[in-house]
């Protein structure tokens, strides 16, 4: 993952697809219920395609801070609740395809989550390392005046708020794309400022 390209894009469209999720989400609830059929999918394709922006933007992020040893821990936490949320996201999504109607579907899933392990991997513990990998790379940034000193509490906010309301995830979207701004802009300081870990931006200021 050292060698994947960053891109300051990751940073928007992250936050975007996450937004759009809880969007189509509370629209496919209007009618009482969510799922199966176009919204269900569309709004899940849009949160598992956002995990893969996320994934590259960590990588950016550890980079930023120089590759050390708090941001490499947040990373692989990150990751480790992405590919949580990616499991519990793409069973959804095919439920929602073997299921008729939404009596069906939610028994499909129940029976998935009545697997051994899976509720506590996939729902209840894996998708919290997420966030908690995302504050640690943010309040990690933050330290190294990269990103502002009140982006951790922005982010800690967005994690939060699902847990009151998951009609608030646009909200958190919005909070995270302000979190942020630094990294899409291009604008901080800090280690590996300009794009660079901290040990190659010297090199790469020597060779110039």
């Amino acid at each position: 993952m050292d060698h994947m390209t960053p891109s300051r894009g990751d940073f928007v469209y992250a936050p975007v697809l996450f937004g759009a999720y809880g969007v189509i989400r509370t629209l496919d609830g209007l009618d009482g219920t969510r799922g199966p059929g176009f919204a269900w999918t569309a709004g899940h394709l849009c949160f598992v395609a956002g995990l893969a922006f996320f994934i590259r933007g960590f990588v950016t992020m550890r980079e930023r801070a120089g590759r050390d040893r708090w941001s490499t821990a947040g990373l692989w936490t990150a990751c480790a609740g992405a590919f949580a949320f990616a499991v519990q996201f793409g069973a959804d999504l095919v439920t929602g395809f073997l299921a008729a109607d939404h009596e069906a579907m939610s028994e499909l899933v129940s029976s998935f989550q009545d697997a051994p392990g899976v509720t506590l991997a996939f729902y209840a513990v894996g998708p919290a390392l997420f966030f908690i990998g995302q504050l640690l790379l943010v309040g990690r940034l933050a330290a190294l005046r990269i990103l502002r000193w009140w982006a951790p509490a922005l982010v800690l906010t967005c994690s939060l708020l699902p847990n009151a309301n998951k009609d608030l995830i646009p909200l958190g979207a919005a909070l995270l794309l302000v979190a942020y701004t630094p990294l899409y802009l291009g604008k901080g300081g800090g280690a590996g400022s300009g794009g660079y870990p901290a040990s190659e931006e010297r090199t790469a200021r020597t060779s110039a």
